[in-house]
């Protein structure tokens, strides 16, 4: 089978195993009548997991082990771990089994960009240009694991996880037929400590624009998860309300929301253009606007046909958002970062994404949600919540424009496959 086809598979698989229960997940609690702080302790536990496992994974990639077995490994366990799932009855234990399978899960991201970027540049691929197409196959992967869980009925039952569980393990098997990614084991016995355990992937923080760049990846971090936390919960509240309970909104939520992983697939192709055209800061500045976009067009939405409209004009919005922040910044951390160290940069940009960032990001915003955004008769006050978050994403653009010095290099991503 073509290389590139097989990478494909493994995109595909890599994001449809968590694609199945990540946007129902907080329908699920909410229907077994567990509070939204409760919901969001549990949904914290992907950037929990992420503060530490993708950086510890990407180091033992960088080390010790072939990155494809240690990204095999991980999916049978997240895969083990989720068949557990349907046993849970409390939001306690949830919490914890939950945030075991995510510990398995998390890295496997960062690894599978890893395993990309080896396996094409030892083919002489240009990743830059061959990378995002592959990738665009991760979204549709999670595109079908969410219209799986919608046309089976299973957002509000325990069988979304039964349904991950089963690609992971297949995944898991798939991952060791991979060629080869061994360590590249370029650190001589003689070097220092820091070098030795494989963290010199943390120093890039005393270089101040690679530092600056991962506080801002912290910040925009903490906004990259809300409307997968809570979209769901937001679509299906107009439940309650009679003329539209019986709508297509609130029937197929996760098709509607799924509009913006479709989104992401066309924004992904883009990349290579934008990127190479207008830079790393202008990029990432056009992902912050358009989480302005994102979050204010919720705000106004609703299950009737104008509001519709806003609610599928947010989820194209969205791939924009989501994949110029993503898919740039990994391709900013590829060019900008030592071969020996790269594993490793790219689970610290993880770490500061889906770890540090979406940690605040889940458990402020339930509290806040909780304390200041519930309404008399019962529900959340969404309007105001996303119009929040969507001021939060225009004061982030501001100072990212102000703060972040980067001369663009053309060439600098051109020579990345070399």
């Amino acid at each position: 089978m073509n290389i590139k086809l097989r990478l494909t598979l493994m995109s595909f698989f890599q994001f449809f195993v968590w694609g199945a229960w990540l946007l129902s997940i907080g329908t699920y609690c909410e229907g077994k009548g567990w509070t939204i702080q409760e919901f969001g302790a549990i949904f914290s536990t992907l950037a929990i997991a992420s503060l530490f496992m993708p950086a510890l994974t990407g180091i033992i990639a960088d080390k010790w082990i072939n990155a494809e077995k240690l990204y095999g490994i991980l999916h049978i366990l997240y895969g083990a771990i989720l068949f557990y799932v349907p046993k849970v009855n409390d939001p306690g234990t949830l919490y914890y089994v939950i945030l075991a399978a995510m510990i398995c899960y998390m890295p496997t991201i960062s690894l599978s960009n890893a395993i990309s970027y080896t396996i094409l540049k030892n083919k002489g691929y240009d990743v830059v240009k061959v990378f995002p197409p592959i990738r665009v196959f991760g979204t549709i992967g999670f595109i079908a694991a969410m219209w799986t869980t919608n046309l089976t009925h299973s957002g509000a039952n325990s069988t979304q996880f039964l349904i991950a569980a089963v690609a992971a393990i297949l995944l898991g098997i798939y991952s060791f037929t991979l060629p080869k990614c061994p360590p590249p084991r370029s650190i001589s016995k003689e070097a220092s400590i820091i070098e030795q355990l494989g963290l010199q992937a943390f120093k890039l923080f005393a270089n101040y624009k690679m530092a600056l760049f991962f506080i801002f990846s912290l910040l925009l971090g903490a906004a990259l998860q809300l409307t997968n936390m809570y979209g769901d919960q937001f679509l299906n509240g107009f439940r309650s309300e009679p003329e539209y309970t019986d709508s297509f909104v609130v029937k197929y939520s996760l098709i509607i929301l799924s509009i913006s992983q479709m989104s992401e697939t066309l924004f992904i192709l883009t990349i290579p253009f934008f990127l190479r055209r207008f830079g790393i800061k202008k990029v990432m500045l056009f992902s912050m606007l358009a989480w302005v976009l994102r979050f204010g067009l919720f705000a106004y939405g609703d299950p009737s046909l104008a509001g519709t409209a806003l609610i599928i004009l947010s989820c194209i919005v969205y791939g924009m958002a989501f994949d110029f922040f993503n898919i740039s910044g990994s391709l900013f951390v590829e060019t900008n970062t030592d071969p020996a160290i790269r594993s490793s940069a790219q689970g610290l940009f993880m770490m500061m994404t889906n770890g540090i960032g979406a940690w605040l990001g889940s458990i402020i915003s339930s509290w806040a949600i909780g304390k200041y955004f519930q309404l008399p008769g019962g529900g959340n006050d969404w309007h105001n919540i996303w119009l929040t978050f969507a001021v939060y994403a225009l004061v982030l653009a501001v100072l990212f424009t102000v703060m972040f010095r980067h001369k663009h290099d053309p060439n600098k991503l051109r020579s990345i496959h070399h």
